[in-house]
Protein backbone atom coordinates (compact mmCIF):
# COMPACT_ATOMS: atom_id res chain seq x y z
CA UNK A 1 0.00 0.00 0.00
CA UNK A 2 2.67 2.42 0.70
CA UNK A 3 4.34 2.06 -2.51
CA UNK A 4 0.97 2.73 -4.03
CA UNK A 5 0.85 5.71 -2.04
CA UNK A 6 3.99 6.81 -3.16
CA UNK A 7 3.02 6.40 -7.09
CA UNK A 8 0.04 8.32 -6.34
CA UNK A 9 1.68 11.01 -5.16
CA UNK A 10 4.38 10.92 -7.86
CA UNK A 11 1.62 10.72 -10.58
CA UNK A 12 -0.01 14.03 -9.06
CA UNK A 13 3.30 15.72 -8.94
CA UNK A 14 3.99 14.93 -12.48
CA UNK A 15 0.70 16.26 -13.62
CA UNK A 16 1.25 19.58 -11.52
CA UNK A 17 4.59 19.69 -13.54
CA UNK A 18 3.30 19.38 -17.09
CA UNK A 19 0.67 21.75 -16.44
CA UNK A 20 2.52 24.47 -14.82
CA UNK A 21 5.38 23.94 -18.14
CA UNK A 22 2.28 24.34 -20.09
CA UNK A 23 1.06 27.41 -18.58
CA UNK A 24 4.69 29.02 -18.94
CA UNK A 25 4.70 27.87 -22.39
CA UNK A 26 1.72 29.96 -23.40
CA UNK A 27 3.01 32.90 -20.81
CA UNK A 28 6.54 32.61 -23.24
CA UNK A 29 4.98 31.88 -26.72
CA UNK A 30 2.56 34.87 -26.38
CA UNK A 31 5.91 36.89 -25.49
CA UNK A 32 7.64 35.28 -28.28
CA UNK A 33 4.82 36.69 -31.31
CA UNK A 34 6.06 40.16 -30.07
CA UNK A 35 9.63 39.93 -29.49
CA UNK A 36 10.33 38.47 -33.03
CA UNK A 37 8.55 41.78 -34.46
CA UNK A 38 11.14 43.76 -32.70
CA UNK A 39 13.88 41.31 -33.35
CA UNK A 40 17.01 43.33 -35.15
CA UNK A 41 17.77 40.50 -37.42
CA UNK A 42 14.90 39.41 -39.49
CA UNK A 43 15.58 35.60 -40.40
CA UNK A 44 13.10 34.57 -42.77
CA UNK A 45 14.24 30.92 -43.25
CA UNK A 46 16.39 28.03 -42.10
CA UNK A 47 17.87 26.65 -45.11
CA UNK A 48 20.25 24.09 -43.93
CA UNK A 49 22.62 22.46 -41.13
CA UNK A 50 25.93 20.89 -41.89
CA UNK A 51 28.74 19.53 -40.61
CA UNK A 52 32.49 18.35 -41.04
CA UNK A 53 33.27 15.24 -42.70
CA UNK A 54 36.93 13.59 -43.08
CA UNK A 55 36.06 11.84 -46.39
CA UNK A 56 33.25 13.55 -48.49
CA UNK A 57 32.67 10.91 -50.84
CA UNK A 58 32.16 8.26 -47.73
CA UNK A 59 29.92 10.27 -46.19
CA UNK A 60 28.05 11.50 -49.42
CA UNK A 61 27.68 7.40 -50.00
CA UNK A 62 26.35 6.56 -46.35
CA UNK A 63 23.82 9.13 -46.70
CA UNK A 64 22.78 8.51 -50.32
CA UNK A 65 22.73 4.93 -50.04
CA UNK A 66 21.43 4.55 -46.38
CA UNK A 67 19.71 7.10 -46.01
CA UNK A 68 18.42 7.61 -49.16
CA UNK A 69 19.29 12.02 -49.62
CA UNK A 70 20.36 12.73 -53.11
CA UNK A 71 23.28 14.67 -53.78
CA UNK A 72 22.78 18.08 -55.35
CA UNK A 73 25.38 19.66 -55.45
CA UNK A 74 29.29 19.50 -54.87
CA UNK A 75 31.99 22.70 -55.37
CA UNK A 76 35.31 23.77 -53.53
CA UNK A 77 36.09 26.42 -52.38
CA UNK A 78 39.11 28.60 -51.19
CA UNK A 79 40.86 31.96 -51.37
CA UNK A 80 40.36 34.71 -48.67
CA UNK A 81 36.57 35.23 -48.37
CA UNK A 82 36.41 31.07 -47.21
CA UNK A 83 39.19 31.72 -45.02
CA UNK A 84 37.64 34.63 -42.92
CA UNK A 85 34.13 33.11 -42.94
CA UNK A 86 35.60 29.88 -41.26
CA UNK A 87 38.05 31.57 -39.36
CA UNK A 88 41.12 28.41 -41.00
CA UNK A 89 43.47 30.16 -42.61
CA UNK A 90 44.39 28.56 -45.70
CA UNK A 91 41.29 27.12 -46.26
CA UNK A 92 40.73 24.79 -49.09
CA UNK A 93 37.13 23.00 -48.94
CA UNK A 94 35.35 20.41 -50.68
CA UNK A 95 31.16 20.90 -50.28
CA UNK A 96 28.90 19.04 -51.16
CA UNK A 97 24.60 19.79 -50.79
CA UNK A 98 22.65 16.60 -50.18
CA UNK A 99 18.65 16.74 -50.43
CA UNK A 100 16.18 15.10 -48.45
CA UNK A 101 12.23 15.32 -49.50
CA UNK A 102 12.28 19.86 -48.94
CA UNK A 103 15.85 20.39 -47.00
CA UNK A 104 19.56 20.05 -47.75
CA UNK A 105 22.21 18.95 -45.26
CA UNK A 106 25.53 20.00 -46.21
CA UNK A 107 28.62 18.29 -45.88
CA UNK A 108 32.69 20.06 -45.72
CA UNK A 109 35.77 18.29 -45.86
CA UNK A 110 39.22 20.23 -45.35
CA UNK A 111 41.78 19.27 -48.19
CA UNK A 112 43.67 22.15 -46.19
CA UNK A 113 44.18 22.42 -43.39
CA UNK A 114 43.67 18.84 -43.36
CA UNK A 115 40.69 17.84 -40.93
CA UNK A 116 41.34 18.05 -37.56
CA UNK A 117 40.40 16.33 -34.33
CA UNK A 118 38.24 13.35 -34.48
CA UNK A 119 34.76 13.37 -33.23
CA UNK A 120 34.82 12.84 -29.23
CA UNK A 121 34.06 9.54 -28.46
CA UNK A 122 32.82 9.96 -25.48
CA UNK A 123 30.42 12.64 -26.69
CA UNK A 124 26.92 12.37 -24.66
CA UNK A 125 23.70 14.37 -25.68
CA UNK A 126 24.33 16.92 -22.87
CA UNK A 127 28.23 17.74 -23.79
CA UNK A 128 27.63 21.43 -25.26
CA UNK A 129 29.30 20.66 -28.39
CA UNK A 130 26.40 18.01 -29.02
CA UNK A 131 23.73 18.95 -32.41
CA UNK A 132 21.83 16.20 -34.72
CA UNK A 133 19.44 16.72 -37.51
CA UNK A 134 15.99 14.54 -37.05
CA UNK A 135 15.56 12.66 -40.33
CA UNK A 136 11.41 11.38 -40.28
CA UNK A 137 10.43 8.58 -41.76
CA UNK A 138 7.48 6.76 -42.42
CA UNK A 139 7.90 3.46 -40.80
CA UNK A 140 10.09 3.12 -37.71
CA UNK A 141 10.84 -0.24 -37.53
CA UNK A 142 11.59 -0.30 -41.13
CA UNK A 143 14.14 2.64 -40.78
CA UNK A 144 15.49 0.83 -38.30
CA UNK A 145 15.71 -2.38 -39.48
CA UNK A 146 17.93 -0.48 -42.77
CA UNK A 147 20.15 0.74 -40.01
CA UNK A 148 20.85 -2.46 -38.28
CA UNK A 149 21.27 -4.10 -42.19
CA UNK A 150 23.79 -1.79 -42.65
CA UNK A 151 25.73 -2.26 -39.26
CA UNK A 152 25.16 1.29 -38.47
CA UNK A 153 26.26 2.70 -34.82
CA UNK A 154 23.99 3.27 -31.77
CA UNK A 155 23.64 6.23 -30.38
CA UNK A 156 20.13 4.94 -28.27
CA UNK A 157 19.93 1.36 -27.05
CA UNK A 158 17.12 1.52 -29.67
CA UNK A 159 13.56 2.95 -31.14
CA UNK A 160 11.78 4.57 -28.24
CA UNK A 161 8.22 5.49 -27.92
CA UNK A 162 7.55 8.90 -26.02
CA UNK A 163 5.26 8.44 -23.48
CA UNK A 164 1.42 9.30 -24.09
CA UNK A 165 1.49 11.23 -20.30
CA UNK A 166 3.25 13.92 -22.31
CA UNK A 167 0.98 15.81 -24.19
CA UNK A 168 3.32 17.57 -26.60
CA UNK A 169 5.60 14.46 -27.62
CA UNK A 170 3.68 11.30 -26.34
CA UNK A 171 3.62 8.74 -29.05
CA UNK A 172 6.60 10.20 -30.96
CA UNK A 173 9.07 7.25 -31.88
CA UNK A 174 12.38 8.56 -32.20
CA UNK A 175 16.54 6.40 -32.54
CA UNK A 176 19.75 8.05 -32.22
CA UNK A 177 22.50 6.75 -34.19
CA UNK A 178 26.06 8.03 -35.23
CA UNK A 179 27.31 8.69 -39.10
CA UNK A 180 30.25 7.39 -39.84
CA UNK A 181 32.87 10.08 -38.11
CA UNK A 182 30.67 9.77 -35.18
CA UNK A 183 28.11 12.61 -35.82
CA UNK A 184 24.70 12.26 -34.07
CA UNK A 185 22.01 11.67 -36.39
CA UNK A 186 17.65 11.08 -35.39
CA UNK A 187 15.29 9.36 -37.13
CA UNK A 188 12.02 10.15 -35.56
CA UNK A 189 7.94 9.22 -36.88
CA UNK A 190 5.36 11.23 -36.04
CA UNK A 191 1.79 9.49 -35.18
CA UNK A 192 -1.37 11.42 -37.17
CA UNK A 193 -1.78 14.62 -35.21
CA UNK A 194 1.57 15.10 -33.74
CA UNK A 195 4.02 17.45 -35.94
CA UNK A 196 4.16 18.89 -39.27
CA UNK A 197 0.97 17.46 -40.92
CA UNK A 198 3.32 17.23 -44.26
CA UNK A 199 4.88 14.30 -42.54
CA UNK A 200 1.63 12.15 -42.89
CA UNK A 201 2.16 12.63 -47.07
CA UNK A 202 4.83 9.41 -47.09
CA UNK A 203 4.38 8.91 -51.16
CA UNK A 204 5.25 5.68 -50.35
CA UNK A 205 9.09 6.82 -49.53
CA UNK A 206 10.69 5.43 -46.20
CA UNK A 207 13.16 8.86 -45.54
CA UNK A 208 10.87 12.10 -45.74
CA UNK A 209 13.06 14.98 -44.71
CA UNK A 210 14.96 16.87 -42.04
CA UNK A 211 12.30 18.23 -39.30
CA UNK A 212 14.41 20.20 -37.48
CA UNK A 213 18.41 20.50 -35.72
CA UNK A 214 18.61 20.10 -32.14
CA UNK A 215 21.63 21.91 -30.37
CA UNK A 216 22.44 20.82 -26.57
CA UNK A 217 22.33 24.63 -24.41
CA UNK A 218 23.04 25.01 -21.07
CA UNK A 219 20.08 27.47 -20.31
CA UNK A 220 17.30 28.25 -22.31
CA UNK A 221 16.63 31.67 -20.97
CA UNK A 222 20.29 32.87 -22.55
CA UNK A 223 19.68 30.47 -25.58
CA UNK A 224 16.09 32.58 -26.58
CA UNK A 225 17.66 35.78 -26.23
CA UNK A 226 19.98 34.74 -28.91
CA UNK A 227 17.46 33.20 -31.43
CA UNK A 228 14.31 34.68 -30.27
CA UNK A 229 15.37 38.25 -29.40
CA UNK A 230 18.04 39.02 -31.61
CA UNK A 231 17.22 36.71 -34.56
CA UNK A 232 13.59 36.65 -34.29
CA UNK A 233 12.57 33.04 -34.40
CA UNK A 234 9.49 32.53 -32.57
CA UNK A 235 9.17 29.39 -30.05
CA UNK A 236 7.04 27.03 -32.23
CA UNK A 237 6.46 24.77 -29.05
CA UNK A 238 7.79 22.94 -25.84
CA UNK A 239 8.02 20.15 -23.33
CA UNK A 240 9.81 18.78 -20.38
CA UNK A 241 10.98 15.01 -21.25
CA UNK A 242 12.20 12.71 -19.02
CA UNK A 243 11.47 8.92 -17.67
CA UNK A 244 13.27 5.68 -19.04
CA UNK A 245 12.48 6.53 -22.67
CA UNK A 246 14.23 9.68 -22.31
CA UNK A 247 17.03 8.28 -20.62
CA UNK A 248 17.57 5.15 -23.60
CA UNK A 249 16.79 7.24 -26.40
CA UNK A 250 19.99 10.24 -25.01
CA UNK A 251 21.81 7.16 -23.70
CA UNK A 252 22.15 9.47 -20.42
CA UNK A 253 21.14 8.17 -17.54
CA UNK A 254 18.62 10.14 -15.81
CA UNK A 255 17.74 12.34 -18.24
CA UNK A 256 15.44 15.28 -17.82
CA UNK A 257 15.09 17.61 -20.55
CA UNK A 258 13.68 21.29 -21.10
CA UNK A 259 13.04 21.41 -24.97
CA UNK A 260 11.76 24.32 -26.82
CA UNK A 261 10.91 24.41 -30.13
CA UNK A 262 11.83 27.16 -32.82
CA UNK A 263 10.84 28.43 -36.32
CA UNK A 264 11.38 30.99 -38.77
CA UNK A 265 8.60 30.27 -40.90
CA UNK A 266 9.97 28.35 -43.39
CA UNK A 267 12.61 25.40 -43.74
CA UNK A 268 13.50 23.23 -40.56
CA UNK A 269 13.09 23.89 -36.35
CA UNK A 270 15.79 24.30 -34.00
CA UNK A 271 15.58 22.93 -31.41
CA UNK A 272 17.40 23.78 -28.05
CA UNK A 273 17.71 20.85 -25.52
CA UNK A 274 18.88 22.07 -21.80
CA UNK A 275 19.59 19.43 -19.32
CA UNK A 276 17.91 19.68 -16.07
CA UNK A 277 19.42 16.27 -15.05
CA UNK A 278 22.55 15.54 -15.39
CA UNK A 279 23.73 18.81 -15.39
CA UNK A 280 27.24 18.56 -15.96
CA UNK A 281 27.46 18.63 -19.65
CA UNK A 282 31.40 19.53 -20.64
CA UNK A 283 32.15 22.79 -22.61
CA UNK A 284 32.27 23.02 -25.57
CA UNK A 285 36.25 23.42 -26.36
CA UNK A 286 37.39 27.12 -26.75
CA UNK A 287 40.08 26.14 -29.67
CA UNK A 288 37.54 24.01 -31.82
CA UNK A 289 38.02 25.00 -35.03
CA UNK A 290 35.96 24.48 -38.43
CA UNK A 291 37.92 21.95 -39.85
CA UNK A 292 37.42 19.66 -36.54
CA UNK A 293 34.52 17.18 -36.78
CA UNK A 294 32.35 18.33 -34.25
CA UNK A 295 32.14 21.46 -36.12
CA UNK A 296 28.59 21.64 -37.11
CA UNK A 297 26.97 25.02 -39.15
CA UNK A 298 23.20 26.02 -39.26
CA UNK A 299 22.65 28.74 -42.12
CA UNK A 300 19.58 31.05 -42.02
CA UNK A 301 18.48 33.36 -44.59
CA UNK A 302 18.05 37.05 -43.85
CA UNK A 303 17.43 39.43 -46.43
CA UNK A 304 19.86 42.31 -45.57
CA UNK A 305 23.81 40.69 -44.40
CA UNK A 306 24.78 44.17 -43.88
CA UNK A 307 21.80 45.24 -41.64
CA UNK A 308 22.17 42.03 -39.71
CA UNK A 309 26.27 42.81 -39.07
CA UNK A 310 25.01 45.75 -37.57
CA UNK A 311 22.76 44.17 -35.49
CA UNK A 312 24.78 41.45 -34.29
CA UNK A 313 27.49 43.95 -33.30
CA UNK A 314 25.27 46.26 -31.25
CA UNK A 315 24.20 42.96 -29.52
CA UNK A 316 27.60 41.64 -29.09
CA UNK A 317 27.20 38.49 -30.58
CA UNK A 318 30.81 36.96 -31.14
CA UNK A 319 31.79 36.93 -34.83
CA UNK A 320 33.94 34.02 -36.55
CA UNK A 321 33.73 36.74 -40.22
CA UNK A 322 35.22 40.33 -40.06
CA UNK A 323 31.02 40.99 -40.27
CA UNK A 324 29.40 40.24 -43.63
CA UNK A 325 31.77 39.32 -46.56
CA UNK A 326 30.78 37.73 -50.26
CA UNK A 327 31.55 34.11 -50.63
CA UNK A 328 32.16 32.75 -53.68
CA UNK A 329 29.03 30.99 -54.55
CA UNK A 330 27.43 31.25 -51.34
CA UNK A 331 26.86 34.64 -51.32
CA UNK A 332 27.22 37.45 -48.49
CA UNK A 333 27.15 36.02 -45.40
CA UNK A 334 28.24 36.20 -41.53
CA UNK A 335 29.08 33.56 -39.35
CA UNK A 336 28.72 33.86 -35.51
CA UNK A 337 28.33 32.12 -32.51
CA UNK A 338 25.67 31.17 -29.69
CA UNK A 339 26.19 31.62 -26.44
CA UNK A 340 27.04 27.99 -26.53
CA UNK A 341 29.65 28.37 -29.06
CA UNK A 342 26.98 26.82 -32.19
CA UNK A 343 27.95 28.35 -35.31
CA UNK A 344 25.23 30.28 -37.43
CA UNK A 345 25.58 31.88 -40.99
CA UNK A 346 24.00 34.35 -41.67
CA UNK A 347 23.31 34.16 -45.46
CA UNK A 348 21.35 36.97 -47.23
CA UNK A 349 18.99 35.36 -49.76
CA UNK A 350 19.53 31.78 -49.08
CA UNK A 351 17.48 29.62 -50.79
CA UNK A 352 16.27 26.20 -49.23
Amino acid sequence: MRAALVRRVDERARRRMTAWFSAAFIALFAFAVVARADAPVRVRAVARAGFTVSDLDASVKFFTEVLEFEKSSERELAGDAIEHLTGVFAARVRVARLRLGSEELELSEYLAPSTGRAFPENTHGNDLWFQHIAIVVSDMDAAYARLRAQRVKHASSGPQRLPDWNPNAGGIEAFYFRDPDGHFLELIHFPKGKGNPRWQQTRGKLFLGIDHTAIAVRDSEASLTFYRDVLGLRVAGASENYGTEQEHLNAVFGARLRITGLSAGAGPGVELLEYLSPSDGRERPQDARANDLLFWHTDLSVGDAHAAERALFEAKVPLDSPGAIEVPELGRAISAADPDGHRVRLIEGASR
